[in-house]
Parts: structure tokens; sequence; C-alpha cells
């Protein structure tokens, strides 16, 4: 079934009624994945025409979503990409993982957005940002689906490239997300140095289910980290 091509109604809707100039799409990949981050993009694409072809990067196929991210880099006015650890999501939890990789890329942006259009139905970025959310956003923005193919792309590309000890986990195809060799590996050999380890995977592994971490209260996260929260993956 074809889908409709994404548009910039609403940027235009975001700029009549508030004044913003510069918009932002936000868009994110590996939250539901078992290891690597969660990686958030934050693309400004002004109004102009998208390269053909743009839309949510689940809905194209590896070989096109690659092409369509070099063209996208071109492309856009500018782009940014932040990352939340596995450490921090079992620190944090997930979605102050996201806030967290959402604030670095918007940060990272040569340019403050007035606002923002985040992919979904709920705000987890809140103030001081601006922000517009649309279920399936990926889809039917612009900015959003920019962002959604830049963050698919990248962060598949940083898996891949994960130590080869880690051959047997396949996260060269599978970028962290629960699949059949995955699950073997991590039978077989437990959780590397980049699996969540506070996820609900480790209860249905005896062998492996002491390893797994209990995410302390919000707040106490922060504390415990001297309001120091890192990346290093």
């Amino acid at each position: 079934m074809p889908y409709e091509p994404p548009t910039h109604t609403v940027e235009r809707s975001i700029r009549a009624t508030t004044g913003a100039k510069v918009i932002a799409g936000v868009d994110e990949v590996g939250r539901g994945a078992w290891a690597g981050p969660v990686t958030v993009c934050a693309a400004i694409t002004g109004l102009r025409r998208p390269p053909a072809g743009l839309t949510d990067s689940k809905l194209i196929s590896p070989r096109r979503r690659t092409e369509l991210s070099a063209e996208l880099e071109k492309w856009v006015t500018a782009h940014a990409l932040g990352h939340a650890s596995p450490e921090e999501i079992d620190l944090l939890g997930m979605t102050a993982a996201l806030r967290l990789a959402a604030g670095r890329a918007l940060e990272a942006l040569p340019v403050r957005p007035d606002a923002v259009i985040l992919d979904g139905k709920h705000d987890y970025l809140g103030a001081p940002w601006q922000v517009r959310t649309v279920i399936k956003g990926d889809q039917s923005c612009i900015a959003v689906a920019a962002a959604s193919v830049l963050a698919k792309v990248h962060r598949d590309a940083m898996m891949a490239e994960l130590p080869g000890q880690y051959a047997d986990f396949a996260f060269g195809s599978n970028a962290g997300y629960p699949s059949p060799v995955h699950k073997a590996a991590l039978e077989e050999c437990g959780p590397t140095p980049y699996h969540r380890l506070s996820w609900a995977y480790l209860d249905a592994m005896p062998r492996w289910r002491h390893l797994k971490k209990v995410r302390v209260p919000a707040g106490a996260a922060e504390r415990e980290s001297g309001g120091q929260l890192g990346f290093d993956f």
C-alpha cells in the first residue's frame, strides 16, 4: 500500500501560530533494543523539497536508507545526533535517557531551534524546548522523516562496528534488537558490555539473571552520578 509523502504542513502551522523561524524535527532509534545506545537525531530542513522517497526509515529498504541518508546529509540545513549509553539507560530509565539524548542532539546543532517537532504522542523533552508532538510524524513531517533516516543509518553503522569478539550476537544485522541469533548468543555467552542490564529479558535467562540491575528512583540516579552523566559508547 503506497504511503503519502511527508510534507511541511506542521512546520508551516508552527511558523504561523508561534512565529518560530528555525524548527527542528526530532526522532529516535534504539528504544526497543536490548543492546546499544538510544540515538536521537535533530534535523533542520527549512521548507525545501526533500529527496525523492523520503519517509519513515522503517518503511525504506536498508540499501535505499543508506543512499538516502547520504543525500540527506547534504540536503538538510543542519543536523546533529545525540546518544544515551546502555549504562545511562540502566541508570535513568528510557524516558530520561531519551530526554538526555535529544538534548544532546539539539544542543549540538549550529543554531538553537525556536521549536521542535517530536515524533510520537509523548513529549519527553519538555522545557525549555517549545515542542509539538505528532503521532507518526516520521511519516507525515519532512524534518522528522529526515531525522528518522539519519538516526537509523547512523546507529546501525555504530552497532555494525562493534568489536569482532561479539560477532556471535550479529549486531551488524539486528542492531541490538532481539532476534533468534541474538537471543541464542545471550543464552550461551551472557550479556556484553553493550547490553542494557536493567531490562526484563534477563528474567528469562536463569544463568545470567544475577547480572540484572535494579534502577534507582528518579532523582537518586543523578545524585549517584554526581550530576555528571557521561557517554562513552
